[in-house]
């Protein structure tokens, strides 16, 4: 499962570079959301995890040099008929700050979307901007009457998005997705993990959401 550009190779995340890639997700994603970040524990926590899924832990690479990772995790969607659908939800995923918008993202998503279609994953469904994964063919999750869990039908949730692997696999499914338990880290945990790092300020900056 590797991808080769002249530009950039995709492939699977090998686990002698575990460290270097959390230290790839803290550096993309710190104090963007909420003065420092907790995602680089996340990710370290998520890979024990028995939901994880393994051959989807993809990262991609240029000169050498770690750029880019995305990972996936199984869940389910609670149908309003009593139904459990599968599916997958996915990240944290990440391109090193200096190297966004500049199409690498995209085309670690597209193969990513390719590779969980090939395994016979019917949906994805997870939280982001609709204005960058909506070029990779997701949409407001609820366009498929797919409700986020513990939040009122009336609240805002473009937040939430939704991709189909399989055309037609969520046709005549309502319900409420669940977030898989192992994305909710206790923040001493995250704090001590955080001392491993080397040191960064952490700030409150506008257009935080935690």
């Amino acid at each position: 499962m590797t991808m080769n550009t002249p530009d950039y190779t995709i492939r699977p995340e090998r686990k002698e570079e575990y460290r270097d890639v959390e230290n790839l997700v803290r550096e993309a994603f710190w104090n963007v959301y909420r003065p420092g970040c907790s995602e680089h524990y996340v990710i370290h926590v998520l890979r024990d995890d028995p939901v994880f899924v393994r051959d989807l832990d993809i990262v991609l690479e240029r000169d050498g040099r770690l750029i880019g990772q995305n990972m996936f995790m199984k869940t389910v969607i609670e149908a309003d008929d009593g139904r459990t659908v599968p599916v997958l939800t996915m990240g944290p995923i990440c391109i090193t700050p200096e190297l966004k918008r500049k199409g690498y993202g995209k085309a670690l998503l597209d193969y990513s979307m390719e590779k969980a279609a090939e395994m016979g994953f019917g949906a994805v469904l997870f939280e982001g901007n609709i204005g960058f994964y909506g070029k990779s063919g997701f949409d407001y999750a609820s366009s498929f009457g797919i409700r986020y869990h513990d939040m009122p039908a009336d609240a805002d949730q473009s937040f939430f998005l939704c991709k189909e692997l399989i055309p037609g696999y969520l046709d005549g499914i309502t319900g409420v997705y669940q977030t898989p338990a192992g994305y909710y880290v206790d923040e001493a945990d995250v704090e001590e993990f955080d001392k491993g790092f080397p040191p960064k300020e952490k700030l409150r900056l506008p257009g935080q959401i935690f």
